[in-house]
């Protein structure tokens, strides 16, 4: 179980340190583009998107590996072993869909209820980012379509 545990650790830790790394460089680039406020959030939800979907796979990747181990769980049903399947499963658990074409055993229930968790934790961290992000660029505009300053926005 100590195994299992450091396993789960890892993966989840290196998940969401890509989820902070991924939106603290978003959070420096956004101001910086010289683009339309629209197209500025847009590429806010592409990039957070992007964010997702490496976190998605470095639990598809600890799915793939610990199936392939034999002793610490495995997928079964509608799994045939590949790494694209363990991607699918982990898209279907990361948020929260989970279809239930593939079902873990073992202690890979662990994981996976883990990731669900990190899923719900991470897109509503996601969330709450864009919003922001939204309220910046989509607030109270001024003249030239350019997001008033924290300073003029409370001086007006």
């Amino acid at each position: 179980m100590i195994l299992i545990t450091l396993i789960n650790v890892l993966i989840i830790t290196t998940a969401v340190i890509v989820h902070y790394e991924c939106l603290m460089r978003l959070n420096l680039l956004m101001p910086r583009l010289n683009l339309w406020h629209r197209f500025t959030v847009v590429f806010g939800v592409l990039g957070a998107l992007v964010a997702h979907a490496i976190e998605v796979w470095i639990f598809a990747l600890g799915y793939y590996a610990m199936n392939a181990s034999g002793s610490l769980g495995q997928l079964t049903g509608n799994y045939d072993g590949s790494l694209m399947d363990s991607v699918y499963f982990s898209f279907t658990t990361f948020t929260t869909i989970g279809f239930g074409d593939i079902t873990p055993t073992g202690p890979l229930k662990f994981l996976t209820g883990l990731e669900a968790l990190t899923g719900l934790v991470l897109i509503t961290w996601t969330a709450s980012f864009l919003f922001l992000e939204m309220q910046r660029y989509w607030g109270v505009q001024g003249k030239r379509g350019k997001p008033r300053s924290a300073h003029d926005r409370h001086t007006h």
